[in-house]
């Protein structure tokens, strides 16, 4: 079933604590599309590059199924920018530079082929243009999922609130449902944001794993241990692919599905973290992924008795 992804492809240049690269590919669409694409095609992407996004990359995204009708390529400008340096636990970073370049006139549209679709993952991006994509679509998909960030609370809080009461699917983090909800308790945070209009909520606790609200039900996922956490750019754009990428591929956007889910885009992600950018994504196969989620059936299975 086609997925839309609306996003930014971009570049990054990132320094952790166990390494740094000046240049490497990035944005939210370009992780959603690597992760779903292992699970669901097509992937019909709306982003915008500049002259500089490399000619590979796009060859790349292609034959993995995802259509780039709606990328807007402008020849004079540059491709979005992002630098970032993160703290030694890897859950807190400081942005260094933000270059908006050709996404400072960003107009989104989606092409006649797109229309149609089952499924729309609204990567982080200004709450407008994901508004302005939804009421491009002739017919509602089955399911729209929502992403997006503290920047825009903070800044586009009408915006946002607007778009929230057009969505199914939020997918934020535990300090942005705190500041979103003005609650301290996740659960009293959760009960808030769905009163602003989506019916799912996902809170990602980055390694602490990731909640799934609807009505009065909550499912926790944990996140795998892993050894080495090289990168944690695009970790939650990734989670965000795998997520929408198995109900995609499954056909079934029920609360119990969602569950099995989060727990695909959590191994997604987890792949995601062991290299910069997308590269490790490119690397996996199918393999990789189902001895990954036996990994995770593993750290939650357990049988007890009752005395």
């Amino acid at each position: 079933m086609a997925i839309i992804t609306l996003g930014t492809m971009a570049f990054d240049a990132i320094e952790t604590p166990f390494g740094k690269i000046d240049k490497i590919i990035g944005g939210s669409a370009t992780y959603v599309a690597y992760a779903a694409s292992h699970l669901s095609q097509p992937i019909q992407q709306i982003s915008i590059v500049g002259n500089d996004f490399p000619e590979d990359e796009m060859s790349e995204l292609k034959r993995r199924g995802v259509e780039l009708t709606g990328v807007e390529i402008v020849k004079d400008k540059k491709s979005f920018f992002w630098s970032g340096k993160y703290h030694l636990d890897m859950n807190t970073r400081d942005t260094l530079i933000t270059d908006l370049n050709v996404l400072a006139d960003f107009n989104p549209i989606v092409p006649e082929e797109y229309q149609g679709a089952d499924f729309l993952m609204l990567g982080n991006l200004m709450p407008s243009l994901q508004i302005n994509v939804i009421n491009q679509l002739r017919n509602r998909p089955k399911l729209i999922v929502l992403d997006t960030m503290n920047f825009w609370i903070e800044s586009a809080i009408d915006d946002l609130k607007k778009v929230l009461q057009m969505v199914d699917v939020l997918m934020i983090n535990d300090s942005e449902a705190r500041q979103l909800s003005g609650e301290f308790s996740l659960v009293k945070a959760a009960r808030k944001v769905m009163g602003m209009g989506p019916k799912f909520l996902i809170i990602k606790k980055g390694e602490h794993g990731a909640l799934l609200f609807h009505d009065d039900h909550v499912f926790f996922a944990p996140a795998l241990p892993l050894e080495d956490v090289f990168d944690p750019t695009g970790a939650g754009d990734t989670f965000a692919g795998g997520f929408i990428g198995h109900l995609a591929r499954s056909k079934d956007i029920s609360f119990e599905n969602m569950k099995t889910a989060i727990i695909v885009g959590s191994a997604m992600a987890s792949f995601c973290v062991e290299k910069f950018g997308p590269q490790r994504l490119k690397e996996i196969t199918k393999k990789d992924i189902d001895i990954r989620l036996k990994e995770f059936v593993q750290l939650v299975n357990f049988d007890i008795d009752l005395v």
